[in-house]
């Protein structure tokens, strides 16, 4: 059975993480989010210019033809202004591999839950077993496996 969803039905489910957006492009879930406020009133709350909110909803900047790409800051307020989550709003617009856009990137060993957890229990190892791990770290590097 396919399920067709509505831009409303779509941002609703965005607002309430009840589905991934995935159907939606930023400016179209830019639109939606704004819904029937005014280009100006919505900036004004962001802190952004109206023509550049216009510009992120259109997805291309008119004097350039270029795509538009959103600074994280940008993103930030957007998600603030409309309340809604700043990871779904960076997946939508297509950043969210993007470790200046994603701050769980900026972890080491993001994308390895057990491995960055076994990292970050390093600084309270003790002594002899910092030293243990640093004879494997040798034997495996002088392997040539790095």
């Amino acid at each position: 059975m396919t399920l067709f969803y509505s831009c409303n039905q779509m941002v609703y489910a965005f607002k309430t993480n009840e589905m991934m957006v995935n159907d939606l492009n930023l400016g179209e879930l830019l639109k939606e989010l704004r819904g029937d406020e005014g280009l100006r009133d919505a900036a004004k709350r962001m802190n952004i210019t109206f023509s550049y909110l216009a510009m992120l909803e259109r997805g291309t900047d008119r004097r350039t033809g270029n795509s538009m790409k959103p600074t994280p800051e940008t993103l930030q307020r957007i998600a603030n202004a409309y309340k809604c989550d700043y990871i779904k709003l960076i997946d939508v617009a297509g950043f969210s591999n993007d470790p200046s856009y994603n701050p769980a990137l900026k972890e080491p060993f993001a994308h390895n839950p057990s491995l960055q957890q076994w990292y970050k229990s390093l600084p309270h190892c003790n002594e002899k077993d910092g030293e243990k791990i640093k004879i494997i770290w040798d034997v495996i590097h002088e392997g040539g496996d790095n």
